[in-house]
C-alpha cells in the first residue's frame, strides 16, 4: 500500500463511502467489493434488521458478495440497498443467472429513529450516493457523524436523555507483508464502550439525578453493567425496547472459503466482547459480516483473532472520533469527565 490509513480501505480493493443527512441525522455506508470475493456472517444480537443475511451461510449457492450496506433508519433504511443495487447493475457487476445479473447485498440496519427527524430514512437514491462516495478513490473514509453513524447513540439504560452520542469507525492491521485485515462498525449500543486496555468506560449511559436520587455509579457514568443489578435497572430492562445494535464488516485479502469466512466473522465477535458492555443482549441486534478478497495466503485462525482486534480498534474510533448531536454529548465534548474507580 502506498498509504497507510488505518480504515478498512486498506485492504487492497476494497472501497468504502457514506452518505448523510446531517439535520435528519441518519445515513448509510456501503462497503464495495472487488471480484471473487467470499463473504460470511455471524448475527448474535437478539433484535436484528437484516438484509441476505441467509445467503453468507455455508450450504447456499452464492459464495460471491459484490457489496455490503450499513444503514440508519431502521428495517425502513434496507430500502437504500435498492440504490446499490442499482449501482452495481449500472456497472455490470452481479451474480449471473441466464442474462441478468443479480447484485448480492447483504446488509444491516441500526435504529436512529430517536434522534433527528425519524420520517427520514435512508433510501434508493442515498444508497446509490453512497456507492459513488466509494468509487471515488481521492477520497478518504470519515469516521463519526458519517454513514450509518450519523445517529448513533450508546448507553440508554436511564433513557435517551442519558445516553451520548456514538458514530461510525474504521481501523486496519497489516499481520505480515501484505497481509491486511481492516474493519469498520457503526456502533448504536444499548450498553457502555471501553476501552479494553484500562477497562474504563469513554461512553454510555450518564448518572442523573432525580430530586436527592442518584441514579448510577458516582461520576460521570452511571455504568448499565453495574446498573442491571438494581431494581431500577432490572425494571427498565423489563420495558426497554430493542432499538439498538453494532453492525459491522471485517474484510482481508486473504484467501478464505465460504466455511472459513463465516469463522472469521465469528471470532471477530470477540471484539464486540471486548469493548461493549453488556454485548450482544436482546436489546441488541449486533451483525458482523466478513469479505475476503481471496489474494493472499493465510491460516483462518490468524485472521480471525486479528478480526477481533479490528473490530475493537474500529468500535472505539466510532466513540472517540463522534461529535455531538441532538444535545447528547460525545467522548470529543464530554472534557470533564470522572472515571470512578
Amino acid at each position: 500500500m502506498s498509504e497507510f490509513r488505518n480504515s478498512i480501505t486498506d485492504v487492497p480493493g476494497i472501497r468504502a463511502g457514506h452518505a448523510q443527512d446531517l439535520e435528519a441525522l441518519t445515513g448509510c455506508t456501503v462497503i464495495l467489493c472487488p471480484p471473487g470475493t467470499n463473504g460470511g456472517v455471524d448475527q448474535r444480537g437478539g433484535a436484528p434488521g437484516t438484509r441476505e443475511t441467509d445467503a453468507l451461510r455455508p450450504m447456499h449457492l452464492v459464495n460471491e458478495v459484490h457489496a455490503v450496506l450499513l444503514t440508519g433508519g431502521s428495517a425502513f433504511g434496507l430500502n437504500a440497498a435498492a440504490g446499490v443495487m442499482r449501482y452495481l447493475e449500472e456497472n455490470n457487476v452481479g451474480f449471473k443467472v441466464g442474462k441478468v445479473r443479480v447484485p448480492i447485498v447483504p446488509a444491516a440496519v441500526i435504529f436512529d429513529l430517536a434522534i433527528g427527524d425519524p420520517q427520514k430514512r435512508p433510501d434508493k437514491s442515498m444508497g446509490y450516493e453512497a456507492c459513488l462516495q466509494a468509487a471515488d478513490i481521492t477520497k478518504s473514509l470519515e469516521q463519526g457523524n458519517f454513514g450509518a453513524g450519523t445517529g448513533a447513540t450508546v448507553g440508554k439504560i436511564i433513557g435517551f436523555s442519558n445516553a451520548m452520542k456514538s458514530g461510525i469507525g474504521t481501523a486496519s492491521i497489516e499481520i505480515s507483508s501484505g497481509l491486511w485485515i481492516g474493519a469498520i462498525f457503526a456502533v448504536n449500543v444499548f450498553g457502555d464502550v471501553v476501552d479494553q486496555e484500562t477497562g474504563e468506560i469513554i461512553a454510555g449511559a450518564r448518572t442523573t439525578h432525580i430530586g436527592p436520587l442518584s441514579i448510577g455509579k458516582k461520576g460521570y457514568f452511571a455504568d448499565t453493567q453495574h446498573m442491571m443489578r438494581s431494581f431500577i435497572g432490572q425494571r427498565v430492562l423489563s420495558i426497554a425496547q430493542s432499538d439498538n445494535t453494532a453492525i459491522g464488516v471485517v474484510a482481508t485479502n486473504a484467501r478464505l472459503n465460504k466455511e472459513q469466512a463465516n469463522k472469521v466473522a465469528q471470532m471477530a465477535h470477540n471484539g464486540i466482547a471486548r469493548t461493549i458492555r453488556p454485548a450482544h443482549t436482546m436489546l441488541d441486534g449486533d451483525t458482523i459480516f466478513s469479505l475476503a478478497t481471496n489474494q493472499k495466503r493465510a491460516d483462518v485462525n490468524v485472521i480471525g483473532a486479528f478480526a477481533a482486534e479490528v473490530t475493537a480498534a474500529a468500535i472505539l474510533n466510532a466513540v472517540k472520533y463522534a461529535e455531538p448531536a441532538a444535545g447528547l454529548p460525545s467522548f470529543r465534548s464530554a472534557e470533564s469527565i470522572s472515571h470512578p474507580d
